[in-house]
């Protein structure tokens, strides 16, 4: 079993980096209020090695098995990666009676949860999803407050998760989950899933250089579901495009 994570300098750097990038946009969704609303989702992907350090885990070819947890408890974000290694898998009984715990995330790497991961945890409120719904099987026994949450656009969810209600993850800002089959280049096109609530509209801006930035609206898309899909046929055009969202 692994217990080392690594040093948080160099992901702090890039999310300061990135932060000072954004900074640097104009538009109706100030850029400084883009950074500073994206800035808690760089360092969600990008936890601390303090943070990291409250998980036991596993490794397996190359993927990590979260095996245990030995933090405060409270609400709870599951890092998607640890030393570098994505994050796959939640163990049998991996948060077994953590009646501490009050709120879990999970990230898109997850795909599968193992029996009894969330078993008696009795203050366990609320697990939300960032990605697809993964492989799962008697995971909240005696669990019996939890709510399962997850994001607009993403697939494999009923009205009930392991038999526990589930619902849509609503959230303050759109969000582009960066996975999934339709997430990037496809054929003769680029495009994303835009998630957020259910039929408000959100405009997608581009520009060819952030450094000096010129944007144009590409699409007006209306998020039915809290959904919507963005293809940008022309991104062969141009050297390089870099894409944005803000209100109508």
């Amino acid at each position: 079993m692994k217990t080392q994570a690594h040093s948080p300098a160099d992901s702090i750097r890039l999310a300061s980096a990135l932060a000072d990038l954004l900074a640097r946009s104009a538009g109706r969704w100030s850029a400084l209020g883009c950074a500073a609303r994206l800035l808690p989702l760089l360092l969600l992907l990008t936890l601390p090695a303090v943070v990291q350090a409250q998980f036991n885990y596993t490794t397996n070819n190359g993927a990590i098995t979260i095996t245990g947890y030995t933090g405060p408890g409270g609400a709870v974000t599951i890092p998607s990666t640890i030393t570098g290694r994505r994050v796959t898998h939640i163990g049998d009984r991996a948060f077994y009676e953590q009646t501490s715990l009050t709120s879990f995330t999970l990230p898109n790497s997850v795909t599968s949860i193992g029996g009894g991961a969330f078993a008696d945890c009795s203050s366990l409120n609320g697990v939300y999803f960032q990605g697809n719904a993964p492989s799962a099987g008697s995971v909240f026994y005696r669990s019996e407050k939890v709510t399962v949450y997850y994001l607009p656009g993403t697939t494999g969810w009923g009205p009930t998760f392991d038999d526990r209600p589930t619902a849509l993850w609503s959230l303050p800002n759109p969000l582009i989950p960066n996975f999934g089959l339709r997430f990037g280049v496809q054929t003769n096109q680029f495009g994303f899933t835009i998630s957020w609530a259910t039929n408000v509209s959100v405009v997608v801006e581009a520009c060819t250089d952030l450094s000096n930035p010129v944007w144009t609206r590409v699409s007006t898309n209306t998020l039915t579901g809290g959904s919507s899909y963005f293809s940008d046929p022309q991104w062969t055009n141009h050297p390089a495009r870099f894409y944005r969202l803000r209100s109508p």
